[in-house]
């Protein structure tokens, strides 16, 4: 779990800008989402594969 303190003479703003700093480097919003719904281990498969081969696709274009 994310904590950050409010250090002495730091604003809430501050403070706040730095917990959705250490939120993101942390990868929750992302996770949330992933679980968000159910995904078959076929789809997430075929997902990887399809980025995988788009990639491969950009790599050969820049050539």
């Amino acid at each position: 779990m994310t904590k950050v303190k409010v250090r002495h003479g730091e604003s809430l703003d501050q403070a706040l800008r730095r917990f959705n700093k250490e939120v993101l480097k942390a990868g929750i919003l992302q996770e949330l989402k992933d679980r968000e719904h159910y995904v078959k281990p076929s789809e997430i498969k075929r997902r990887k594969y399809k980025e995988l081969k788009h990639r491969f696709y950009l790599e050969g274009k820049n050539k």
